[in-house]
């Protein structure tokens, strides 16, 4: 019988990682958030988001050297919470990133609609699918090493972004928009605080992806000493890419110049003058997709399998190819995606926020999982420090903050009011069915 092979490195994990956070939340989410929040309102989300990603990173950590396993936090909180939690844990991920990558696929083919406006969304999105596809069937080595080279593009590209935005703001480059200098604007926050919790769901999805490094570490060499590794040098370059880029886009681009569907990227580029610069950004963007899909196929095929292989669901997705990856798992995550992306072509311009607010959800509950599963770690390994539990209370409030926070808003409600019914229902099966012997979840 196959089994996952350990061919990945630190810069993979690094990159898949990225790869997973630097997509269509960074790209085009940020439009939104502006628009609610106002400058100095969406700085302040992304801070508050950077710090909650660090302290579920700490958490995650400390977690994933424990249990290098291919299932990630659905092995923690199998172990360190319930059974029923951890089933939880895997289908709210599962479904978050099948609903992530059909946005990915659909964002990609609203952008590409820049240059073709006569080609149909679907038919990009087709072409996207072959090519992620193909890249998830070979083996986990030759998949990092596709994944890096595509995240290695939009991390040099939102480097670039960053210094041409700040040779704007200094008038060495010219520019149609005008930096936004006066005090009475940068401070302007359309809603108040409200705003700014109301948009941390959307902030955390564009976070989302980190988690990733817990499944690889399950694919990967000598996880003891890499995933530690990996982890810290992920989140502070992140967090210096996303507010550095954030800044930026505050200072050049007016509120009332969001706009959900068009990338607040191409926007700042287009005003600069500087020949094609919008059409290479938008060519940057579509890369940016296509890894973060690749990414997305990635995580929901590992946590499929991980299902499979714990609770007996879908015994066909336990099976590996030759090289160690899961063929079968692969396919029924990209049909859930499918299913995600029609949406997109009856409805392409309301269904992409709620798209993201539901994936936005799935990923609180899996960061709410993780802190409770240090917590408990924590518990029962017998520490008796009180400032140890900190990081996992406060990462577990902040969660439970943004949650409820999104009630207040008619865009993104339907977040909380479709995942939280989805979870308590899909617990509430597996502990009824695990207690008549069905499901056979991990307890190690």
């Amino acid at each position: 019988m196959s089994q996952f092979k350990r061919g990945m490195e630190s810069r993979h994990v690094m990159m898949l990682s990225f790869g997973g956070v630097i997509g269509t939340g960074l790209f085009l989410s940020t439009g939104y958030t502006l628009q609610q929040a106002g400058p100095v309102g969406t700085i302040i989300s992304y801070i508050i988001g950077a710090l909650l990603v660090y302290i579920v990173m700490k958490c995650m950590g400390a977690l994933a050297v424990s249990h290098p396993d291919v299932g990630g936090f659905h092995t923690y909180a199998n172990i360190y919470i319930h059974p029923s939690i951890g089933h939880v844990v895997a289908w709210s991920y599962w479904l978050c990133w099948t609903i992530a990558l059909g946005s990915e696929i659909t964002a990609g083919g609203i952008l590409f609609q820049k240059w073709f406006p006569e080609v149909p969304v679907w038919l990009f999105s087709l072409i996207f699918i072959v090519i992620i596809v193909l890249i998830n069937f070979t083996s986990s080595k030759i998949y990092g090493e596709t994944e890096f080279w595509l995240s290695l593009v939009k991390v040099l590209a939102i480097m670039m972004f960053i210094v041409i935005g700040l040779l704007v703001l200094f008038n060495v480059l010219p520019s149609e928009l005008k930096p936004v200098t006066q005090s009475e604007k940068l401070l302007d926050v359309p809603n108040g605080m409200f705003g700014i919790f109301v948009t941390m769901l959307a902030v955390n999805y564009a976070f989302s992806g980190t988690e990733l490094i817990a499944i690889a570490a399950g694919e990967t060499k000598n996880p003891e000493t890499v995933i530690p590794k990996t982890i810290r040098a992920t989140v502070w370059r992140l967090a210096l890419l996303f507010i550095g880029t954030i800044i930026v886009m505050v200072l050049l681009l007016p509120t009332n110049k969001a706009n959900l569907l068009g990338s607040p990227f191409v926007s700042v580029l287009d005003s600069v003058g500087i020949p094609y610069a919008g059409d290479i950004m938008n060519f940057v963007i579509l890369t940016a997709l296509l890894s973060a899909a690749n990414s997305g196929l990635y995580a929901s095929s590992r946590m499929l399998w991980s299902l499979s292989e714990r609770d007996h669901v879908f015994n066909i997705a336990r099976n590996l190819n030759k090289n160690g990856m899961p063929v079968n798992a692969t396919l029924i995550s990209l049909v859930g995606a499918l299913l995600s992306l029609l949406s997109s072509v009856i409805a392409p311009e309301t269904v992409y926020l709620v798209l993201v607010s539901v994936a936005g959800f799935a990923v609180v509950v899996v960061w709410m999982s993780i802190c409770v599963a240090r917590f408990n770690q924590l518990k029962r390994s017998g520490e008796t420090k009180s400032s140890a539990y900190i990081l996992p209370v406060i990462g577990f409030t902040l969660c439970l903050i943004s949650t409820i926070g999104v009630l207040f808003d008619p865009n993104q409600r339907l977040a909380t009011l479709i995942g939280l019914p989805f979870c308590i229902i899909v617990g509430l099966i597996h502990y009824i069915v695990k207690r008549r012997g069905v499901f056979n979840a991990a307890t190690r």
